[in-house]
């Protein structure tokens, strides 16, 4: 019997192997078409999320990155692009 454990996998997991899975989870099918069951994409993304976090991998280049907009309440505004500030102008003024 095997000793791998998911923890080695992750340790072993080639970058084109990393690609394949998170192709698989982005498109919920493996490479020759067959989709994935839950539990498979469930495992997938684990995967792939435990490969980024050990190999470093940018956050915004991993998987569900969700670049910071600057209309949370933390956040002044001073490095609003003029063109967006507009957005949020009060319509009751037109």
């Amino acid at each position: 019997m095997s000793d791998m454990t998911f923890e080695r996998m992750i340790q072993q997991m080639s970058p084109s192997i990393y690609e394949s899975l998170k192709q698989a989870v982005a498109l919920r099918k493996w490479p020759d078409g067959r989709l994935l069951t839950r539990e498979q994409t469930e495992l997938c993304l684990e995967a792939v999320m435990r490969y980024e976090v050990e190999n470093n991998v940018p956050e915004s280049e991993r998987v569900g990155y969700l670049e910071r907009r600057t209309c949370g309440g933390a956040n002044s505004g001073a490095n609003v692009d003029p063109a967006l500030a507009g957005l949020a102008r009060d319509a009751s003024r037109d």
